[in-house]
């Protein structure tokens, strides 16, 4: 199994499918390309109808687009446990999921991951409220599963909003006791310290992900 990544200082949606490979630890090749390089599209234009990481390779199938990669994985290698067992917790899972899939533009654009960095951003409202909207989501779930995932045991919402965590480190955003606690449980970990220590060795720079004013 092959999987295509960019840059761990940037890349948010490499992140989500790596993680969740490697949290279960299944075995793969992770093949890393420069973003935003005529190298990354030539990499992947021969393999993929979407030249976009991550991007998977298995056998003969292929697969693009995070969350598709990580529902893959949960059918073919985990047997659907990298979602909760019980069917309403499941429902909620999904739907917090595919928010993330498919929300939070404002905190995207403002706030683009960067690891190496510590920034300030002044945001929009929109943005604020992007912010709130994910407290409100890592508050909820840590009064039903204290100091654990946000689903007591890691699933593929953890890894949807593994991104998001580090925004909030590189930017300062302060957020509810019960927010940053999760937060903590995310940067604790140790597949995730792995990704972290990889991009903080990396020195390509992407330009447009270069956010803000740095803090000293």
């Amino acid at each position: 199994m092959q999987l295509f990544i960019g840059n761990k200082n940037y890349s948010t949606w490499s992140l989500r499918a790596w993680y969740l490979l490697s949290k279960f630890n299944i075995s793969f090749k992770e093949l890393q390309l420069v973003l935003d390089t005529p190298e990354f599209y030539e990499a992947l234009k021969s393999k993929f109808p979407v030249q976009k990481v991550p991007a998977l390779i298995d056998a003969e199938l292929t697969v693009w687009d995070s969350l598709a990669i990580c529902e893959y994985i949960n059918d073919a290698y985990l047997n659907g446990a990298a979602w909760p067992s019980e069917i309403a917790q499941r429902a909620r899972a999904r739907s917090l999921a595919a928010e993330m899939h498919s929300g939070f533009a404002a905190l995207r654009n403002e706030m683009p991951m960067n690891i190496r960095a510590k920034r300030h951003v002044e945001l929009s409202e929109q943005a604020k409220k992007d912010i709130a909207r994910i407290d409100e989501i890592f508050s909820a779930q840590q009064q039903s599963y204290p100091n654990a995932w946000l689903f007591g045991e890691f699933s593929i919402v953890d890894a949807m909003f593994a991104p998001v965590v580090l925004r909030f480190k590189t930017y300062q955003v302060e957020l509810s006791h019960a927010a940053q606690a999760y937060c903590q449980q995310v940067l604790a970990c140790p597949v995730m310290q792995s990704w972290i220590n990889e991009a903080l060795k990396e020195t390509d720079i992407v330009d447009c992900d270069e956010a803000g004013e740095e803090i000293s």
